[in-house]
């Protein structure tokens, strides 16, 4: 996957003070063992000795076999007591060492030339964070959602809106709590205020926390970065890649877009290309499905319906109850 010049700076940015916090670290750790256990330092000497003399027997030819076998044997006796040493006293080899993040690269980013694991993991998380920058993800948890602004009360159809929104939330909980990366999609449909973006971000946290990569946008503004893109001859393009890709991807507010042949378009594919792929979706709408299949297609809601568990918010606008509860206090 391509990546801007602007996240790669920041990934080797990254690397860079994790290399410089495990030289300090290591350094730190050093000087406490050396100031409580003073032969550890002795012996770090004699090793450092012990591996220039090798050199220059190497490099002087006359007997160096011999010489060598000696200073093999020095070698591992001093080896074995600085092991004793630490261990007596709570410590291990490694805390002399630095300690990396990634042990195979050392948080270089590159093996021989090549992309380290680490690296690629880096720049994902650096790309979802840069979309998900203006997203309110830690403005909701399942923690904060309350279910007493939902009348106990049956509606017009007999349904009771706590008990709908009851189930609804114990489903988000659930999905997020045992979420592997091959999960059924979601479609979450209801009226304006009834819980759908916060319980969606409520996934979205949780999700994260269990180290997934995951992208929130609401559909108008993410649609507009996408033209962007597509007609600009300097931008990197890459935006869509990440969508098409990561774990769980959030679509709010589908349907309140302007609708274009371009907007359409690229919504169709989008959700098309997931399915295609098994990645999760969860998409957030105020309109009924007969109202999307007025923007959309009949072929791409029929695919969403069978592809996605669908979920039917109902109830009033919580903004609205909070409002007059408030009022009334």
């Amino acid at each position: 996957m391509g990546y801007s010049k602007e996240i790669y700076e920041k990934a080797e940015e990254t690397l860079s003070r994790r290399r410089q916090k495990a030289f300090y670290d290591a350094e730190y750790r050093r000087e406490k063992i050396y100031k409580e256990i003073p032969r550890v330092e002795e012996i770090e000497r004699q090793l450092t000795h012990t591996g220039l003399a090798a050199a220059k027997a190497v490099i002087s030819g006359s007997d160096a076999k011999t010489e060598l076998i000696k200073l093999r044997d020095e070698n591992l006796k001093l080896q074995g007591e600085l092991k004793i040493l630490l261990n007596r006293n709570g410590y291990r080899i490694e805390d002399l060492e630095e300690q990396y993040k990634c042990s195979v690269c050392k948080d270089k980013g590159y093996i021989d030339g090549k992309r380290c694991s680490c690296m690629k993991v880096l720049l994902r998380d650096i790309a979802f964070k840069e979309l998900n920058a203006l997203s309110p993800l830690s403005l909701s948890s399942f923690e904060s959602f309350n279910l007493e602004y939902y009348s106990d009360m049956p509606d017009s159809n007999g349904n009771v809106p706590r008990t709908r929104l009851e189930k609804i939330y114990n489903y988000c909980k659930n999905y997020a709590e045992n979420f592997s990366g091959i999960n059924k999609s979601i479609l979450m449909e209801g009226g304006t205020g009834l819980g759908k973006t916060h319980l969606s971000l409520a996934i979205a946290r949780r999700v994260i926390e269990k180290g997934y990569g995951v992208i929130y946008c609401s559909v108008p503004n993410i649609l507009a970065v996408l033209e962007k893109e597509h007609f600009s001859r300097d931008a990197s393009r890459t935006t869509l890649r990440h969508l098409e890709e990561c774990d769980l991807l959030i679509l709010d507010d589908l349907g309140t877009e302007f609708s274009t042949h371009f907007t359409t378009t690229s919504i169709y594919n989008l959700i098309n290309t997931r399915m295609a792929r098994e990645k999760a979706t969860i998409i957030n709408t105020n309109l009924p499905l007969a109202e999307l299949k007025k923007i959309y297609s009949d072929r791409l809601v029929s695919r969403i319906i069978g592809e996605h568990i669908y979920v039917t918010f109902i109830g009033e606008d919580v903004r609205i109850v909070k409002r007059r509860r408030k009022g009334n206090n």
